[in-house]
Protein backbone atom coordinates (compact mmCIF):
# COMPACT_ATOMS: atom_id res chain seq x y z
CA UNK A 1 0.00 0.00 0.00
CA UNK A 2 1.29 3.29 -0.80
CA UNK A 3 1.35 5.92 1.66
CA UNK A 4 0.01 9.49 0.88
CA UNK A 5 1.00 12.60 0.80
CA UNK A 6 -0.32 15.48 3.39
CA UNK A 7 -3.54 16.96 2.54
CA UNK A 8 -4.83 14.25 -0.02
CA UNK A 9 -7.24 11.53 -0.03
CA UNK A 10 -6.89 8.71 2.29
CA UNK A 11 -5.32 5.84 1.19
CA UNK A 12 -7.41 2.88 -0.27
CA UNK A 13 -9.22 0.58 2.92
CA UNK A 14 -9.24 3.60 4.67
CA UNK A 15 -13.08 2.89 6.10
CA UNK A 16 -15.54 5.95 5.07
CA UNK A 17 -18.28 4.74 6.98
CA UNK A 18 -19.54 1.83 9.55
CA UNK A 19 -19.72 -1.49 9.01
CA UNK A 20 -22.74 -2.10 10.82
CA UNK A 21 -24.58 -0.55 13.08
CA UNK A 22 -25.46 -1.59 17.35
CA UNK A 23 -23.16 -1.23 20.19
CA UNK A 24 -21.29 -4.15 19.22
CA UNK A 25 -20.24 -2.88 15.55
CA UNK A 26 -16.20 -2.61 14.23
CA UNK A 27 -14.43 0.25 15.31
CA UNK A 28 -12.46 2.59 12.84
CA UNK A 29 -9.36 3.35 15.22
CA UNK A 30 -6.57 5.59 14.59
CA UNK A 31 -3.11 4.47 16.06
CA UNK A 32 -0.88 7.73 16.31
CA UNK A 33 3.03 8.46 16.97
CA UNK A 34 4.94 10.93 15.62
CA UNK A 35 8.64 9.65 15.86
CA UNK A 36 9.49 6.05 14.98
CA UNK A 37 12.87 5.33 15.31
CA UNK A 38 13.56 1.47 15.06
CA UNK A 39 15.08 1.85 18.54
CA UNK A 40 11.13 2.70 20.00
CA UNK A 41 9.32 0.10 21.46
CA UNK A 42 6.07 2.61 21.17
CA UNK A 43 6.34 2.26 17.60
CA UNK A 44 6.30 -1.81 17.56
CA UNK A 45 3.84 -1.61 20.24
CA UNK A 46 1.53 0.88 17.92
CA UNK A 47 1.79 -1.63 15.07
CA UNK A 48 1.27 -4.29 17.21
CA UNK A 49 -2.03 -2.94 18.11
CA UNK A 50 -3.24 -2.16 15.06
CA UNK A 51 -2.23 -6.14 13.57
CA UNK A 52 -4.20 -7.14 16.15
CA UNK A 53 -7.60 -5.11 16.48
CA UNK A 54 -7.35 -5.70 12.29
CA UNK A 55 -7.30 -9.65 13.12
CA UNK A 56 -10.47 -8.86 15.19
CA UNK A 57 -12.56 -7.27 12.52
CA UNK A 58 -11.80 -3.47 13.25
CA UNK A 59 -10.96 -0.68 10.69
CA UNK A 60 -7.22 0.12 12.54
CA UNK A 61 -5.13 2.71 10.70
CA UNK A 62 -1.38 4.39 11.60
CA UNK A 63 -0.74 7.79 11.65
CA UNK A 64 3.07 8.97 11.84
CA UNK A 65 5.52 11.18 10.49
CA UNK A 66 6.49 10.28 6.78
CA UNK A 67 8.82 6.95 7.86
CA UNK A 68 9.57 4.60 4.42
CA UNK A 69 10.01 1.83 7.33
CA UNK A 70 6.63 2.21 8.94
CA UNK A 71 4.89 2.91 5.66
CA UNK A 72 6.72 -0.77 4.45
CA UNK A 73 5.50 -2.55 7.51
CA UNK A 74 1.92 -1.48 7.32
CA UNK A 75 1.66 -2.38 3.72
CA UNK A 76 3.01 -6.04 4.55
CA UNK A 77 0.37 -6.31 7.16
CA UNK A 78 -2.55 -4.57 5.38
CA UNK A 79 -2.86 -1.74 7.80
CA UNK A 80 -3.93 1.84 6.04
CA UNK A 81 -0.95 4.49 6.93
CA UNK A 82 -1.31 7.79 7.07
CA UNK A 83 2.10 10.37 7.01
CA UNK A 84 1.25 13.51 9.17
CA UNK A 85 4.13 15.98 9.79
CA UNK A 86 3.54 16.55 13.27
CA UNK A 87 6.07 18.82 13.52
CA UNK A 88 5.24 19.71 17.59
CA UNK A 89 1.95 19.32 19.70
CA UNK A 90 0.87 22.77 18.55
CA UNK A 91 1.21 21.96 15.06
CA UNK A 92 -1.60 23.85 13.66
CA UNK A 93 -1.31 22.50 10.06
CA UNK A 94 -1.20 18.47 11.55
CA UNK A 95 -4.46 19.82 13.85
CA UNK A 96 -6.63 20.86 10.77
CA UNK A 97 -5.46 17.74 8.57
CA UNK A 98 -6.24 15.36 11.49
CA UNK A 99 -9.54 16.68 11.86
CA UNK A 100 -10.53 16.68 8.31
CA UNK A 101 -9.22 13.02 8.25
CA UNK A 102 -12.07 12.10 11.19
CA UNK A 103 -14.69 13.87 9.34
CA UNK A 104 -13.95 12.00 6.31
CA UNK A 105 -13.50 8.95 7.57
CA UNK A 106 -15.48 8.28 10.65
CA UNK A 107 -12.92 7.60 13.29
CA UNK A 108 -13.96 6.45 15.90
CA UNK A 109 -10.76 6.40 18.21
CA UNK A 110 -7.96 8.28 18.22
CA UNK A 111 -5.07 6.55 20.18
CA UNK A 112 -2.14 8.36 20.47
CA UNK A 113 1.43 6.78 21.75
CA UNK A 114 3.45 10.10 22.45
CA UNK A 115 3.09 13.60 24.25
CA UNK A 116 3.28 15.50 20.29
CA UNK A 117 0.22 13.06 19.25
CA UNK A 118 -1.66 14.12 22.25
CA UNK A 119 -1.56 17.76 21.87
CA UNK A 120 -2.51 17.38 17.89
CA UNK A 121 -5.31 15.36 18.69
CA UNK A 122 -6.57 17.69 21.55
CA UNK A 123 -5.92 20.16 18.75
CA UNK A 124 -7.70 18.59 16.54
CA UNK A 125 -10.73 17.99 19.01
CA UNK A 126 -10.94 21.81 20.02
CA UNK A 127 -11.30 22.44 16.07
CA UNK A 128 -14.49 20.38 16.01
CA UNK A 129 -13.57 16.95 15.44
CA UNK A 130 -15.27 14.62 17.13
CA UNK A 131 -13.55 10.79 18.45
CA UNK A 132 -13.13 8.98 21.62
CA UNK A 133 -9.04 9.89 22.91
CA UNK A 134 -6.91 7.60 24.64
CA UNK A 135 -3.78 8.30 25.73
CA UNK A 136 -0.94 5.83 26.01
CA UNK A 137 1.57 5.91 28.86
CA UNK A 138 4.29 3.45 28.57
CA UNK A 139 6.91 4.80 31.38
CA UNK A 140 7.14 5.00 35.18
CA UNK A 141 8.54 8.55 35.51
CA UNK A 142 7.09 11.35 36.70
CA UNK A 143 5.16 13.39 34.27
CA UNK A 144 5.85 16.81 33.26
CA UNK A 145 3.24 19.22 34.31
CA UNK A 146 2.24 19.52 31.07
CA UNK A 147 1.53 16.34 30.17
CA UNK A 148 -0.55 16.12 33.51
CA UNK A 149 -2.71 18.89 32.26
CA UNK A 150 -3.39 17.60 28.99
CA UNK A 151 -4.19 14.37 30.46
CA UNK A 152 -6.52 15.87 32.32
CA UNK A 153 -8.24 17.28 30.16
CA UNK A 154 -12.15 16.60 29.65
CA UNK A 155 -11.47 15.53 25.81
CA UNK A 156 -8.93 12.74 27.13
CA UNK A 157 -11.43 9.96 27.71
CA UNK A 158 -8.86 7.15 28.70
CA UNK A 159 -5.50 6.92 29.76
CA UNK A 160 -3.67 3.42 28.91
CA UNK A 161 -1.11 2.47 31.58
CA UNK A 162 1.28 -0.61 30.54
CA UNK A 163 2.08 -1.75 33.80
CA UNK A 164 0.01 -1.19 37.69
CA UNK A 165 3.11 1.07 38.67
CA UNK A 166 2.60 3.51 36.13
CA UNK A 167 -0.75 3.59 36.72
CA UNK A 168 0.22 4.52 40.36
CA UNK A 169 2.15 7.01 39.55
CA UNK A 170 -0.40 8.57 37.52
CA UNK A 171 -2.92 8.78 39.84
CA UNK A 172 -0.69 9.68 42.49
CA UNK A 173 1.21 12.47 40.48
CA UNK A 174 -1.81 13.85 37.69
CA UNK A 175 -4.67 13.02 40.05
CA UNK A 176 -6.99 11.59 37.61
CA UNK A 177 -10.05 10.00 38.26
CA UNK A 178 -9.27 5.83 38.85
CA UNK A 179 -11.53 4.77 36.38
CA UNK A 180 -9.86 7.11 33.93
CA UNK A 181 -6.67 4.99 33.81
CA UNK A 182 -6.73 1.81 32.97
CA UNK A 183 -3.47 -1.34 32.59
CA UNK A 184 -3.44 -3.03 29.48
CA UNK A 185 -0.14 -4.20 29.19
CA UNK A 186 1.78 -4.45 25.88
CA UNK A 187 2.03 -7.06 23.72
CA UNK A 188 4.42 -9.96 22.05
CA UNK A 189 3.98 -10.83 17.90
CA UNK A 190 3.58 -14.92 18.44
CA UNK A 191 4.76 -15.51 15.00
CA UNK A 192 7.72 -12.82 14.40
CA UNK A 193 9.26 -14.17 17.82
CA UNK A 194 8.60 -17.85 17.17
CA UNK A 195 11.60 -20.20 18.35
CA UNK A 196 10.97 -22.23 15.45
CA UNK A 197 11.37 -19.33 13.05
CA UNK A 198 13.88 -17.72 14.56
CA UNK A 199 17.46 -18.01 13.41
CA UNK A 200 20.54 -18.02 15.86
CA UNK A 201 23.27 -19.73 14.51
CA UNK A 202 22.85 -17.15 11.12
CA UNK A 203 22.93 -14.21 14.17
CA UNK A 204 25.86 -15.65 15.80
CA UNK A 205 27.66 -15.86 12.88
CA UNK A 206 26.72 -12.38 11.70
CA UNK A 207 28.32 -11.09 15.24
CA UNK A 208 31.07 -12.92 15.16
CA UNK A 209 30.65 -14.67 18.42
CA UNK A 210 31.51 -18.05 18.59
CA UNK A 211 29.34 -20.88 18.88
CA UNK A 212 30.93 -21.94 22.18
CA UNK A 213 30.39 -18.61 23.74
CA UNK A 214 27.52 -18.57 26.59
CA UNK A 215 25.66 -15.48 25.27
CA UNK A 216 24.09 -13.38 28.01
CA UNK A 217 21.73 -10.15 26.29
CA UNK A 218 20.78 -7.07 26.96
CA UNK A 219 18.99 -4.60 24.62
CA UNK A 220 18.60 -0.74 25.52
CA UNK A 221 21.69 1.25 25.61
CA UNK A 222 20.31 4.03 27.91
CA UNK A 223 21.87 5.13 30.96
CA UNK A 224 18.33 3.72 33.42
CA UNK A 225 18.35 0.46 31.64
CA UNK A 226 21.07 -0.88 33.17
CA UNK A 227 23.54 -1.63 30.46
CA UNK A 228 26.35 -0.62 32.76
CA UNK A 229 25.33 -3.23 35.46
CA UNK A 230 25.40 -5.65 32.61
CA UNK A 231 28.82 -4.80 31.97
CA UNK A 232 29.67 -5.09 35.49
CA UNK A 233 27.90 -8.47 36.43
CA UNK A 234 29.47 -10.07 33.22
CA UNK A 235 32.65 -9.64 34.59
CA UNK A 236 31.52 -11.50 38.34
CA UNK A 237 30.16 -13.55 36.00
CA UNK A 238 33.24 -14.86 33.73
CA UNK A 239 34.77 -15.93 37.38
CA UNK A 240 32.44 -18.67 37.14
CA UNK A 241 32.08 -19.21 33.59
CA UNK A 242 34.77 -17.75 31.70
CA UNK A 243 33.08 -18.12 28.16
CA UNK A 244 30.72 -16.23 29.01
CA UNK A 245 29.88 -13.49 26.75
CA UNK A 246 27.97 -10.10 26.70
CA UNK A 247 26.02 -8.74 24.09
CA UNK A 248 24.95 -5.10 24.28
CA UNK A 249 21.94 -4.07 21.61
CA UNK A 250 20.74 -0.62 20.39
CA UNK A 251 22.90 1.80 20.40
CA UNK A 252 21.47 4.75 18.63
CA UNK A 253 24.22 6.10 16.24
CA UNK A 254 27.91 4.77 15.54
CA UNK A 255 29.06 7.77 17.99
CA UNK A 256 27.54 5.98 20.89
CA UNK A 257 28.17 2.26 19.94
CA UNK A 258 32.24 4.18 19.74
CA UNK A 259 31.70 5.33 23.54
CA UNK A 260 30.20 2.19 24.81
CA UNK A 261 33.58 0.20 23.16
CA UNK A 262 36.18 3.13 25.17
CA UNK A 263 34.22 2.21 28.22
CA UNK A 264 34.24 -1.82 27.29
CA UNK A 265 38.54 -1.32 26.55
CA UNK A 266 38.60 0.56 29.75
CA UNK A 267 37.75 -2.68 32.19
CA UNK A 268 39.58 -4.84 29.87
CA UNK A 269 36.50 -6.85 28.86
CA UNK A 270 36.60 -5.66 24.51
CA UNK A 271 36.81 -9.25 23.58
CA UNK A 272 33.87 -10.61 25.84
CA UNK A 273 31.56 -7.75 24.88
CA UNK A 274 29.62 -7.13 21.50
CA UNK A 275 27.81 -3.52 21.02
CA UNK A 276 25.35 -3.09 17.89
CA UNK A 277 23.33 -0.47 16.75
CA UNK A 278 19.34 -0.85 17.19
CA UNK A 279 18.58 -3.71 14.60
CA UNK A 280 14.78 -5.09 13.30
CA UNK A 281 16.82 -8.40 13.49
CA UNK A 282 16.36 -8.56 17.10
CA UNK A 283 14.14 -12.26 17.01
CA UNK A 284 17.24 -14.09 16.00
CA UNK A 285 19.68 -11.87 18.44
CA UNK A 286 17.56 -12.87 20.98
CA UNK A 287 17.06 -16.05 19.83
CA UNK A 288 21.14 -16.45 19.92
CA UNK A 289 21.14 -15.53 23.63
CA UNK A 290 21.82 -18.36 26.66
CA UNK A 291 19.84 -15.79 28.97
CA UNK A 292 18.81 -12.15 28.44
CA UNK A 293 19.14 -9.56 31.43
CA UNK A 294 17.40 -6.12 32.10
CA UNK A 295 19.01 -4.39 34.62
CA UNK A 296 16.69 -1.28 34.60
CA UNK A 297 16.65 0.75 37.69
CA UNK A 298 14.33 3.22 36.79
CA UNK A 299 11.39 4.53 34.07
CA UNK A 300 10.55 0.83 33.13
CA UNK A 301 6.59 -0.62 32.42
CA UNK A 302 6.36 -3.91 31.48
CA UNK A 303 9.73 -4.52 29.37
CA UNK A 304 9.31 -5.61 25.95
CA UNK A 305 12.23 -6.98 25.59
CA UNK A 306 11.99 -9.15 28.42
CA UNK A 307 8.54 -10.43 26.44
CA UNK A 308 10.29 -11.08 23.07
CA UNK A 309 12.86 -13.15 25.19
CA UNK A 310 10.15 -15.31 26.89
CA UNK A 311 8.11 -15.55 23.92
CA UNK A 312 11.62 -17.27 22.22
CA UNK A 313 11.18 -19.11 25.47
CA UNK A 314 14.65 -17.89 26.27
CA UNK A 315 15.03 -17.74 29.99
CA UNK A 316 15.33 -14.19 31.37
CA UNK A 317 16.90 -12.09 34.29
CA UNK A 318 14.80 -8.94 35.14
CA UNK A 319 15.43 -5.64 38.04
CA UNK A 320 12.15 -5.55 39.88
CA UNK A 321 11.06 -2.50 38.57
CA UNK A 322 8.48 -0.96 36.28
CA UNK A 323 5.65 -4.08 35.91
CA UNK A 324 8.49 -6.35 35.20
CA UNK A 325 6.65 -8.06 38.33
CA UNK A 326 3.74 -7.79 36.45
CA UNK A 327 5.45 -10.04 33.73
CA UNK A 328 8.22 -12.25 34.96
CA UNK A 329 6.84 -14.87 38.26
CA UNK A 330 10.01 -14.71 39.79
CA UNK A 331 11.53 -18.41 39.58
CA UNK A 332 8.55 -19.75 37.41
CA UNK A 333 9.15 -17.97 33.95
CA UNK A 334 12.65 -15.93 35.48
CA UNK A 335 14.55 -14.57 37.81
CA UNK A 336 13.59 -11.19 39.32
CA UNK A 337 16.52 -9.18 41.59
CA UNK A 338 16.95 -6.08 43.05
CA UNK A 339 17.51 -3.42 40.95
CA UNK A 340 21.31 -1.56 40.78
CA UNK A 341 22.58 -5.34 42.77
CA UNK A 342 25.56 -6.48 40.10
CA UNK A 343 26.01 -9.35 42.91
CA UNK A 344 22.79 -10.67 42.65
CA UNK A 345 21.87 -10.10 39.14
CA UNK A 346 25.72 -11.77 38.26
CA UNK A 347 24.52 -15.37 40.79
CA UNK A 348 21.05 -15.29 39.05
CA UNK A 349 22.62 -15.02 35.58
CA UNK A 350 25.06 -17.72 36.44
CA UNK A 351 22.64 -20.19 38.06
CA UNK A 352 21.08 -20.22 34.57
CA UNK A 353 23.90 -21.06 32.39
CA UNK A 354 25.07 -23.38 35.01
CA UNK A 355 21.86 -25.40 34.74
CA UNK A 356 20.45 -26.29 31.57
CA UNK A 357 17.72 -28.13 32.46
CA UNK A 358 16.57 -25.38 35.39
CA UNK A 359 17.36 -22.62 32.10
CA UNK A 360 14.75 -25.13 30.04
CA UNK A 361 12.05 -25.05 32.51
CA UNK A 362 12.34 -21.31 32.69
CA UNK A 363 12.40 -21.00 29.16
CA UNK A 364 8.69 -23.29 28.66
CA UNK A 365 7.42 -21.93 31.24
CA UNK A 366 8.29 -18.34 29.71
CA UNK A 367 6.66 -18.67 26.33
CA UNK A 368 3.77 -20.38 28.11
CA UNK A 369 3.03 -16.99 30.06
CA UNK A 370 3.13 -15.01 27.34
CA UNK A 371 1.30 -16.81 25.24
CA UNK A 372 -1.35 -16.69 27.37
CA UNK A 373 -1.53 -12.98 28.69
CA UNK A 374 0.76 -11.06 26.95
CA UNK A 375 -0.46 -11.79 23.31
CA UNK A 376 -2.02 -9.58 20.43
CA UNK A 377 -4.90 -10.96 20.42
CA UNK A 378 -5.38 -10.69 24.26
CA UNK A 379 -4.21 -6.89 24.02
CA UNK A 380 -6.13 -7.02 21.42
CA UNK A 381 -9.26 -7.40 23.50
CA UNK A 382 -8.36 -5.41 26.73
CA UNK A 383 -8.25 -2.48 24.09
CA UNK A 384 -11.51 -2.69 22.46
CA UNK A 385 -12.88 -2.75 25.82
CA UNK A 386 -11.22 0.15 26.80
CA UNK A 387 -11.82 2.23 23.07
CA UNK A 388 -15.93 1.30 23.53
CA UNK A 389 -16.15 2.47 27.69
CA UNK A 390 -14.23 5.70 25.92
CA UNK A 391 -17.02 5.79 23.29
CA UNK A 392 -19.99 5.41 25.85
CA UNK A 393 -17.87 8.96 27.96
CA UNK A 394 -17.69 10.96 24.95
CA UNK A 395 -20.24 13.87 24.64
CA UNK A 396 -19.57 13.92 21.84
CA UNK A 397 -21.04 10.45 21.05
CA UNK A 398 -23.26 10.32 23.09
CA UNK A 399 -25.11 13.17 21.70
CA UNK A 400 -25.40 11.89 18.04
CA UNK A 401 -26.48 8.52 19.43
CA UNK A 402 -23.40 6.67 18.46
CA UNK A 403 -21.97 8.67 15.69
CA UNK A 404 -18.64 10.33 15.81
CA UNK A 405 -18.36 11.77 12.72
CA UNK A 406 -20.60 14.62 11.15
CA UNK A 407 -21.07 12.67 7.83
CA UNK A 408 -21.42 9.51 9.40
CA UNK A 409 -24.53 7.14 8.05
CA UNK A 410 -26.60 6.11 10.54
Amino acid sequence: MKETREGSPPPEGFPSAPRATGARRPLNVLQMLHRTPLSSGSREQMLEAAQGLAARGHSAVVLTRSDAEVARRCATLGIPFLPLKLRHALDVGSMKRLASVVAETGVDVVHVHCGVSLGVALGAAALGARFALVANRATSFRPRQILIQALRSTRVHRVVATSRQIREVLLATAKLPPEKVVVVPGSVDLGRFDPAAARPRRARQALGVPESARLIGHVGVREWKGWKHALAALAAVRTAIPEAHLLLVGCVSEKQRSAVHELVREVSLAEQVTVTLATKELPDLLAACDVVVDPSWAGTAVSGVVREAMALSRPVVATNVGGNADLVEDGVSGFLVPPRDVPTLAAAVVRVLRDGELASRLGTAARSRVRSEFSMEMRAIRLETVYRAALAESDEFLGKGGSTAPNRQQ
